[in-house]
């Protein structure tokens, strides 16, 4: 057996990029579709990051054997793959939404046919692809989910600023009360305390001095008495 020609290598080479590159894949039938209609479904497909491309069966499945993925039971009639890659702008594609544009182009051209495909690894059947194409596109679930989280994010900001106005309230009727009871106030009322807890010390002084005082005044009495007395006795004895 000869070697294969240089063109299906290429060929085998580029399917095998694609499935290893691509998001998910998309088999389908399309006997009977013409030019224009392939066209149309093309441009349908691309702003999903869907790319439709037609290859012969044998070069698919040396192709798909490469990597390890089992798809040969999808491999029979005139197959076209609905590659999900990039979009134009470079963002990530949509399987669902690729999903989607096939089952809508089917449903008004019977000629294309959905076979089965490939999501993440995973083989999906007819049904699972139908399913695919039922939920929201990544654009609407990125929008669902924007608009959860600000949602969310409004709920949280009003429950702080709830709680920052509560502890705001909180904090002033302490200080309308005058602080904490003996916090920062007592060093005050000791400090108020103070003169007066001098006063009687002073007071107790002022006593001590009077007291003295009278004690001397005590002692030098009888002195100045006995001399008063002493006067008088002389001048009695000078009389007489």
């Amino acid at each position: 057996m000869g070697e294969p020609r240089a063109d299906k290598v290429a060929v085998v080479a580029e399917v095998k990029e694609k499935l290893e590159a691509a998001d998910g894949v998309v088999l389908t039938e399309y006997r009977g579709l013409d030019v224009p209609a392939m066209a149309e479904l093309r441009r349908n497909l691309a702003p999903s990051g869907g790319e439709y491309k037609i290859y012969k069966n044998t070069l698919v499945r040396l192709a798909a054997q490469e990597i390890g993925l089992d798809i040969d039971e999808l491999l029979t009639g005139p197959t076209a793959l609905a590659f999900v890659g990039d979009k134009a702008d470079g963002s990530a594609g949509d399987a669902a939404a690729v999903a989607k544009a096939l089952k809508e182009y089917a449903r008004t051209n019977d000629a294309l046919v959905l076979k089965g495909g490939v999501l993440d690894g995973k083989m999906l059947d007819v049904e699972e692809i139908k399913a695919l194409a039922d939920l929201p596109s990544r654009e609407v679930l990125l929008a669902e989910f924007a608009g959860a989280m600000e949602y969310m994010l409004g709920d949280f900001a009003g429950l702080l600023d709830a709680k920052l106005r509560e502890f705001s309230y909180a904090l002033q009727e302490l200080l309308d009360k005058g602080g904490p009871a003996g916090g920062e106030a007592a060093p005050a009322d000791s400090a108020a305390d103070a003169p007066e807890d001098a006063a009687p010390e002073e007071e107790a002084a002022a006593d001590d001095d009077t007291t003295e005082a009278a004690d001397e005044a005590a002692e030098d009495a009888p002195a100045d008495e006995a001399g008063a007395e002493t006067s008088d006795n002389e001048t009695e004895e000078e009389e007489s």
